[in-house]
């Protein structure tokens, strides 16, 4: 953790904050936009999920930043860095989210862009894991269980973006930012705990607050019937502009990369390879089914 540099690297919160003078200026405009809306107010409500505020404003969180959604080598550096935020999470705080910036394309794409990105992100970690799905989570995304897997550990990917107009707890003015949570930091505050559905009732109350608007239709809860973990990452604005169905299809399957990508360090093969126009890469096509 903290190795030079604030690109592709794995950081604690001190340590951002002694080099983001030095940082490129669209992860400053990232993080100081990222901690305002943490710490801030809006309307004087605070930000709805008080846990992230803690994390925040404690100093538990890690972060990380990419440099692009489609470049394979920045991939692979955010693939190494997520592999050594699960290996060091669990003795850094309590609770550790990792919070992801990622370098914003030209111009305003618009929602659609937003869904594809985070997906292809999503599909290159499936691709790239070192480890193989776990057993006790399904791969088929349309059931209550369902969590995106890397690592050998189930984690919630929340994301943040630009396009939102009213639903500002999603917002995020610069680019897209992916908060992962590996689901043991939710222990004890599963929906059939007390705690966690006090915590759930609270988040949901304050989140009508500050976003001015009902909760979101496809908020829900992590295995209960019914409810949809795909449709929480990106919160869908326009039915046109968003998937119908989970882009990703993950497999048990492994490895599915070359062993010489599976290797920490492997981005470095590919670093000076000219980098896709972050605008006009592609989705990486689903694996396959289970």
């Amino acid at each position: 953790m903290n190795e030079p540099g604030t690109e592709g690297v794995l950081l604690d919160q001190k340590t951002l904050h002694d080099r983001l003078d030095d940082a490129p200026g669209w992860l400053q405009d990232h993080y100081r936009t990222f901690r305002e809306s943490m710490l801030g107010e809006r309307d004087d409500s605070p930000f709805p999920c008080y846990f992230g505020i803690e994390v925040e404003r404690e100093g538990d969180l890690l972060y990380a930043a990419c440099e692009s959604t489609t470049d394979p080598a920045a991939l692979l550096r955010l693939r190494d860095v997520l592999v050594e935020y699960l290996d060091a999470y669990a003795d850094h705080a309590d609770r550790a989210p990792l919070a992801v910036f990622f370098r914003p394309p030209e111009g305003d794409p618009g929602e659609s862009h937003y869904h594809e990105r985070l997906w292809h992100v999503l599909e290159f970690l499936h691709v790239h894991d070192p480890e193989p799905w776990p057993d006790d989570i399904p791969t088929d995304p349309d059931t209550p269980r369902f969590e995106f897997c890397f690592g050998g550990e189930p984690l919630f990917p929340t994301s943040r973006a630009p396009f939102y107009d009213e639903r500002k707890s999603r917002y995020s003015p610069v680019g897209l930012e992916v908060t992962f949570q590996p689901r043991a930091v939710f222990d004890g505050l599963t929906a059939d705990t007390e705690a966690g559905q006090h915590a759930r009732e609270t988040i949901r109350e304050r989140m009508g607050e500050y976003d001015g608007v009902c909760p979101h239709a496809d908020l829900g809860d992590w295995g209960v019937e019914g409810d949809r973990e795909w449709t929480q990452y990106l919160f869908r604005e326009d039915d046109d502009a968003s998937p119908d169905i989970c882009p990703l299809s993950p497999t048990r399957n492994h490895p599915k990369a070359p062993a010489a990508l599976l290797e920490p360090g492997a981005w470095r093969r590919l670093a000076e390879s000219p980098a896709p126009d972050d605008d006009a890469g592609s989705v990486i096509a689903g694996t396959g089914d289970d």
